[in-house]
């Protein structure tokens, strides 16, 4: 969620009055433009306001926009998807620096026919109204634009820091640079601008950021040292390497090292760098996803890596590429004792298709990770959408805070959005517990969560044994919501519920007794058509059922199950024309009981 609007205003000059059909605060400039051979135009202007907006059409084909001053570029290039036939919508480019001048704008690969060129307008401020009816109202999403992996999560001075994969020119993936919110508590998140992006060693991918409390780096004590992969492309091919910035503003801005890239590899996928303090060995510890392993490097000054292992040989799921690691160690519930959590995301090779997040748990030393269960594979979440999940840097009393991205790469690309897309999940704490001799991973809703209910509907305990309907969840439900239940089962072998709307639109759960499954199917859940692969059934183990505690949170796009207190999650997204009101309940075979049910509206 994105709060306070006109901290947003002061941060990038954006306007929320401008509409998109009107573009009442733009100005109407008549531009020089010479249009060349092969599609290659020179727009020449001088910068009359702040912004250059650019009309862009989803799925038109790529171009390239290079701004040029004085004859030589200025940036790094950008790829875009200017409008040919119709507009989509407007993106910014930031040309303050440039106010009274008269610079030069290479436009690569759109036709002198295209619509784009009637459409291009300048102005002081850039609309950012919310017109989509599936934006998420109490998770992060992005002001504009593409997001994927979360990326340099970090807490300092009472102010979570989220970065992320964006791409500042569409909402499709390209341009990759560290967009960056913050947020007090987890829910309320303000955008604050790109804050690292493309340089002469590439795109900024996915990677972490670190609190130098003692000044190891040698850059100020306290300063903020982000790690992230740059990743080439050549006409020969592409590489990734390592590179760092850091930053004395606590995350505002970066400074790139001079020394970029730190740690290079002939490897093709050598990325998403995630740094840790090791306190035992007084080391740093490097984790980098190469190619179906993860690799462990060490330093002393955030600066020299040396690689003392590597993890991954005959060790869970294999079915892609892994990706974005992390490494953590967490209490087991209920002792003093603590082990280590290996968090690794594999795309694809995930249990319902495309991409998930799966971990192991073991020893470290500061070198090596040991897994402990070297035969069996564990799934972090088991829906569709939680991806590229990673924890908290410094985060305040010892907690573990991890976030994903909730999205599919099956899919991510043509989601029923245009203004944006990209969405996070539920900020989740971590910890372990223990069950039949094994350990296993428990994610549960960050207890910030709580503090953004709003108004409480409370329904009396009923017994289900025929179909029992609840035909109003809450008044006025604009369809953010949490809904609280724990039922006792009486002998039924199917318990099953379901939320509907207007349109008849449903998103089907139930409890499979004798399997020990809790199971989401989202195939009739409302718009679906747009991918093949989302119409999907996803089941995770539910062991205990004869006394169930469950919480759903839906939002406006997303439904996240945790069960048992986050014993087994699952996360999916679900586009229905409007939001569930009613929610039905049966029994298979007996009957069980509704002992108390909560629905809080989210704000």
């Amino acid at each position: 969620m994105r709060r306070n609007q006109m901290r947003i205003m002061k941060a990038l000059g954006l306007s929320l009055l401008m509409g998109l059909s009107s573009l009442a605060n733009a100005q109407d400039t008549t531009f020089d433009t010479r249009h060349l051979a092969n599609e290659q135009n020179i727009l020449s202007v001088q910068v009359a306001q702040k912004y250059l907006l650019l009309p862009v059409e989803d799925n038109a084909p790529t171009g390239k926009v290079v701004i040029v001053v004085n004859n030589r570029p200025v940036g790094e290039a950008f790829d875009i998807r200017l409008a040919r036939q119709h507009v989509d919508y407007y993106v910014p480019v930031d040309l303050s620096n440039y106010l009274g001048k008269t610079i030069a704008v290479d436009i690569q690969g759109l036709p002198a026919s295209a619509i784009c060129w009637k459409n291009i307008r300048f102005s002081e401020m850039f609309d950012q109204t919310n017109r989509e009816k599936f934006r998420s109202t109490y998770h992060h999403t992005p002001a504009y634009g593409w997001m994927n992996d979360p990326n340099g999560l970090f807490y300092k001075d009472g102010v979570y820091h989220l970065y992320f994969q964006h791409n500042p020119y569409g909402s499709t993936w390209g341009n990759m640079t560290w967009g960056h919110s913050t947020s007090t508590d987890l829910i309320h998140w303000d955008f604050e601008g790109d804050a690292i992006t493309p340089d002469a060693w590439g795109a900024i991918f996915s990677g972490s950021a670190v609190v130098d409390h003692e000044n190891t780096a040698g850059f100020g004590k306290g300063a903020i040292v982000a790690f992230y992969t740059s990743a080439k492309s050549t006409p020969w091919g592409g590489s990734q390497s390592q590179s760092l910035a850091y930053s004395l503003d606590n995350g505002k801005t970066f400074i790139k090292y001079d020394k970029n890239p730190i740690l290079t590899s002939s490897e093709p996928d050598f990325r998403d760098p995630k740094v840790f303090w090791y306190a035992p060995g007084k080391h740093w510890v490097m984790m980098l996803a190469v190619g179906q392993e993860m690799q462990i490097y060490s330093s002393k000054n955030l600066k020299e890596w040396k690689q003392e292992s590597s993890f991954g040989a005959k060790q869970g799921a294999h079915g892609g590429v892994w990706e974005c690691p992390d490494l953590v160690e967490l209490p087991i519930e209920g002792t003093k004792e603590k082990k280590w959590v290996l968090i690794c995301n594999i795309n694809p090779g995930g249990p319902f298709g495309g991409s998930a997040t799966q971990y192991f748990v073991g020893s470290f030393d500061g070198k090596r990770f040991v897994n402990e269960t070297p035969t069996e594979t564990k799934w972090l979440d088991w829906g569709k959408d939680n991806y590229a999940t990673v924890t908290w840097n410094n985060a305040p009393d010892g907690r573990c805070i991890a976030l994903g991205w909730m999205s599919n790469w099956q899919y991510q690309a043509v989601l029923p959005t245009l203004q944006y897309r990209g969405t996070n999940t539920l900020p989740r704490d971590l910890s372990l517990y223990k069950h039949d001799g094994d350990y296993f991973l428990k994610s549960t809703p960050s207890p910030e969560v709580e503090k953004a209910r709003g108004e409480r509907q409370d329904f009396p305990s009923f017994k289900v044994s025929d179909p029992y309907e609840i035909e109003s969840l809450l008044p006025q439900n604009d369809g953010a919501y949490e809904i609280e239940m724990t039922l006792h089962n009486d002998g039924a072998s199917k318990i099953e519920m379901s939320l509907f709307n207007e349109q008849g639109e449903k998103l089907l759960m139930y409890y499979d007794i004798p399997r020990e499954q809790f199971v989401m199917d989202r195939s009739e859940s409302g718009e679906t058509n747009f991918s093949e692969n989302f119409p999907a059934i996803t089941v995770a183990p539910a062991s205990d059922t004869d006394k169930i505690h469950l919480r759903l949170f839906i939002d406006q796009s997303s439904v996240e199950a945790f069960g048992e207190d986050g014993e087994y999650v699952m996360t999916n997204r679900i586009f229905p024309s409007s939001p569930y009101n009613r929610m039905t309940f049966h029994a298979d075979r007996g009957s069980f009981t509704i002992q108390s049910l909560h629905i809080y509206k989210l704000k």
